[in-house]
Formats: C-alpha cells, structure tokens, sequence
C-alpha cells in the first residue's frame, strides 16, 4: 500500500531530499563554497592566540563556537533564499505548481537538505579544529544534548525565515546582495567572533532581538566549560531564554513563510517565467556589452 496525503508527500520529499544530497556531494563548486567556511574557521582557530579575558580560556574555543552557530544560521538565512530563487528562475516551482502535492513534498525534501548540511558542517568543523587546533568539544553528556537541541531548534528559526525572505527576493543575484550585509552586521553584533561584552550596550540590546546571538550563546554553553561565563554579559548561560526566543522565532517564521510562499506559487505562471528570463538575458547582454 503506497499510502496517501501527508505519507505520500513525506516519502515524495524524502527521495528527493536524498537526490539533492546526493547532487551536493557531487558538485564540487557548491562543496567547495561550503568547505572554504570550515577552513576558514579552521585557519583562524589555528592563528588566534588571545585568552578570553578574566579567564585562561583560548579565544579561538569562543570563536569555533560562535562561528558554528553562524554557520548554521547562513544555512538557513543565505542558502535557502538562494535556492528557492535560483529554482523558481529555472522554472522548477512551475512544475511543482503542476504536481499534486509537489510543495509539501518541496519544502521536505529542503529540509532534509538543510539537515544534511548542518550536520555535516558541524562535524567536519568541531573535528577539524579539535585535531588542528586543540578546538573545543562538549565534555559531558548533558552538554552533547545541549548541542543537539540548540543546533536543532536553531534550525526551525532560520529556515522558515529564509524561506520568507526567498519568497519575496526578486532574482539570485539581488537575493546574494539584499542579505549579506544584514548577515555580515549580526555576525559582528551578535558576540560570535569575539567577547560580546566588548560591545555597547544599545549594540547588545539590538542583538538580543536576533536568533543568531541566542544560536551562538546556546553553542557555547555546550562546548565551553563555565569559566566562559566570564565573557557573557549577563554572566549566565540563560538556556530556557535561549530555547525560548528561538521556539519564538521559529514560530514566528512558519506563521511569516507558509502564506508568502502560498502567495509567491499562486502567482507563478509560465508568462511570468517567460517575461523574468528574456529580462534576466537582456540583463545579461547588457552586462557584456558594457
């Protein structure tokens, strides 16, 4: 029995999750873009030699950690944004639009893409800087469970945000530009590279509002021992904020993605793709020209 509905949108989803996977692994440009982060982190873990101040931590071990969660909120806020434009410009959502429950089974299949990815980026980067750079681990099971829930429900808060903001960017190269300054900013405000207490407080209040700052307090509570509390501005790990404000997030994010993309696939129509491609060619042309 093959089953119907949500089982056959789920199993639908899962194969092409697993196809998209398998093309990830084959495709050594976009393996590449995803590998030169690790080895960036890599490098800097290996370079930076200052100790957290007030503690003898490294602060290369706060950096592995704060740029682990940046890795996984990019995940969610570039690389979903980019694919849903990129494939909604060849056309793929057309066809989805066609096929009886072609969006669920979509929207699975990113999500196990995504999961793939994050999973895969933790571990090569937590391996790589502790082999290479004495980098941190979680040291007790309680905090392994702590990695887990934080990179989990860190996950539900970006993804449906970058599915929303994907939904309403115009094409693949204005989606890149759009993004990577707010991305750039939270990565700096947010505490991931360095003490966030070095920051203002107005700084620090305007980060609090962002998933990111909570993804990376998260993360370092589960791979830096207490002595790092030292760095933090409230001198606490303050889990049950960190879990709430990113449930909040992810809530607020499905409630936000689901009727933009609802909107954005009504919307689609072989003219509209028609009309968005001769424009992207003559754009292309132009660009030559000039």
């Amino acid at each position: 029995m093959r089953g119907t509905g949500p089982r056959r949108y789920l199993r639908a989803g899962v194969r092409r999750g697993g196809i998209e996977l398998r093309q990830l692994l084959r495709s050594k440009k976009e393996l590449s873009g995803h590998l030169l982060n690790i080895v960036v982190a890599v490098v800097l873990a290996v370079t930076i030699g200052d100790s957290v101040p007030g503690t003898e931590l490294p602060m290369s071990h706060l950096m592995v950690a704060g740029f682990s969660a940046y890795l996984l909120f990019q995940l969610g806020v570039l690389n979903i944004p980019q694919m849903f434009v990129t494939e909604r410009e060849e056309g793929a959502l057309l066809r989805l639009r066609a096929t009886p429950g072609g969006i669920p089974a979509y929207l699975v299949a990113k999500a196990l893409l995504i999961l793939g990815m994050a999973v895969g980026t933790l571990v090569l980067l937590l391996t790589a800087c502790a082999v290479l750079a004495d980098g941190p681990l979680p040291a007790t099971p309680a905090q392994w469970l702590t990695l887990i829930w934080v990179a989990g429900l860190g996950l539900l808060a970006v993804v449906p945000l970058g599915a929303a903001i994907g939904a309403v960017l115009p094409n693949p190269r204005e989606a890149l530009a759009l993004i990577m300054l707010p991305s750039m900013t939270l990565l700096v405000i947010s505490g991931t590279m360095f003490p966030v207490t070095r920051l203002p407080q107005i700084v620090q209040r305007i980060a609090e509002f962002f998933p990111l700052k909570w993804m990376a307090q998260g993360l370092r509570s589960a791979l830096l021992p207490d002595s790092a509390l030292a760095a933090e501005a409230s001198g606490a790990w303050q889990l049950p904020t960190v879990a709430l404000v990113l449930t909040a997030w992810a809530v607020a994010g499905f409630l936000l993605a689901v009727p933009l993309l609802r909107r954005t696939t009504r919307r689609e129509s072989g003219s509209r793709l028609a009309g968005r491609q001769r424009k992207a060619a003559m754009n292309g042309a132009g660009a030559q020209v000039g």
